[in-house]
């Protein structure tokens, strides 16, 4: 049986393949550490999203073979039925993707989407208007009856980005996954997003597995990083560090490709959480 350290919340050795086709992801492990941003970066096609996929369990296994294991606070998830998956999804793991406005129905108002998400989880339907108003403060939205009741095509795309973030909050889970959920958006806005997760995960100490192919935002967000070329992490360590002294021929070619990194603030964050 694998063992991970007691800070360790998210362990992955996945190897996915669909059908008879060579490998999407080769014996890919990395670890989320409990309070942490970990970033996954990698070029379109190597893997990342196949792997926050896994995670979750939302890859169709009639199509696709996944070997290894997938240990999430102690207990390995290639184990669970879907029933317990059903379990844990919005509650102990979330999903941000990548475009708002597909992600949200168009025929249905905030309000009602936000209490889908807060019903399908809870023991408790009767707090939901209260928890609802307060994940829309956490993310910087209003929490009034007029905003609410809005569609989502009359929201920004920022906006909408946000309530889906409210919504993957509104549990507390203890892991959030990003799927390239800012890479749809304006730059200014894309910037309120990232600290919003970095506030997210301050306040909370939610860790998030933020994945992207835009290293420049990577840096700018996380404590540690791994790189994943395709299908398998070939370097992962403190953002800093890898960014500044990368190891493998891939890595120092991403760094390469940009000419300044914001990574000034890649301190470790696990004595303030």
């Amino acid at each position: 049986m694998n063992q991970v350290t007691q800070d360790v919340l998210l362990a992955t050795r996945l190897t996915v393949r669909y059908g008879r086709k060579p490998p999407v992801l080769k014996d890919a492990a990395l670890e989320v550490r409990r309070g942490e941003v970990l970033g996954l970066i990698g070029q379109s096609g190597s893997g990342k999203s196949t792997l926050g996929l896994a995670i979750l369990a939302l890859l169709d296994r009639k199509k696709v073979t996944i070997e290894g294991s997938l240990l999430f606070d102690g207990a390995d998830l290639l184990n669970f039925r879907e029933k317990e998956m059903r379990s844990l999804r919005g509650r102990n793991i979330s999903l941000v993707l990548q475009s708002p406005l597909s992600s949200l129905n168009p025929a249905l108002r905030i309000r009602t989407q936000l209490k889908e998400a807060w019903r399908a989880h809870s023991s408790q339907p009767s707090d939901g208007d209260k928890v609802i108003r307060r994940s829309l403060e956490s993310v910087s939205l209003p929490s009034t009856d007029d905003f609410l009741a809005k569609y989502p095509s009359q929201m920004s795309i920022g906006q909408a980005q946000r309530v889906l973030i409210a919504m993957a909050v509104m549990h507390r889970p203890s892991l959030l996954i990003a799927d390239e959920a800012t890479s749809a958006l304006d730059v200014i806005t894309q910037s309120e997003i990232l600290a919003l997760f970095r506030e997210l995960n301050r306040n909370s100490g939610m860790s998030i597995l933020y994945i992207s192919h835009d290293l420049a935002s990577v840096a700018g967000i996380c404590d540690r990083v791994a790189i994943l070329h395709e299908g398998e992490i070939v370097e992962s360590g403190e953002t800093i560090q890898v960014l500044t002294a990368p190891q493998h021929a891939y890595t120092r070619r991403l760094v390469a490709s940009i000419p300044k990194l914001p990574i000034a603030h890649t301190s470790s964050r696990a004595a303030s959480v």
